[in-house]
């Protein structure tokens, strides 16, 4: 239920404002940007990358992601990476190294500075408002 009244939050506000990431899967270049971001969040995505993977400018691509989205693809792309860090970090037994890895950071420092900075919190602080514990070793198999 959740689910539907922020979509349909999030569809009222792209409508009436044409800013957002729903809005922007309207426009094909830009869809194949944020699927691309979506499906493979660990690479390691550029602008560059980017705008050459939709046939655009670099320049181009920025301006016009920004004004459809909202917000810069890399600000986009860590957005989507923390929410889904958050998932993992309260829904699994992956440790944080485990989930920074797996969203393409290469340090536990890094992964630490963009979550805080995204979610207003440490991941060892998300977990325990979420009622997790968190791990910072992978647990064995």
């Amino acid at each position: 239920m959740m689910l539907v009244q922020a979509l349909r939050v999030h569809l009222t506000d792209g409508a009436q404002t044409g800013v957002g990431w729903l809005y922007a899967l309207t426009d094909p270049q830009m869809k194949k940007a944020i699927v691309s971001m979506h499906a493979t969040p660990a690479y390691p995505w550029t602008v560059e990358g980017l705008a050459a993977k939709v046939g655009m400018s670099r320049s181009i691509f920025a301006m016009r992601f920004k004004t459809m989205v909202g917000s810069s693809p890399m600000e986009y792309l860590t957005r989507w990476r923390m929410l889904l860090a958050g998932e993992r970090l309260t829904g699994t037994h992956d440790s944080v190294i485990a989930v920074a890895s797996s969203l393409g950071y290469r340090s536990e420092s890094a992964f630490g500075k963009a979550f805080k900075r995204v979610m207003k919190c440490s991941p060892r602080q998300y977990c325990r408002q979420h009622g997790r514990t968190p791990v910072y070793v992978q647990q064995p198999s």
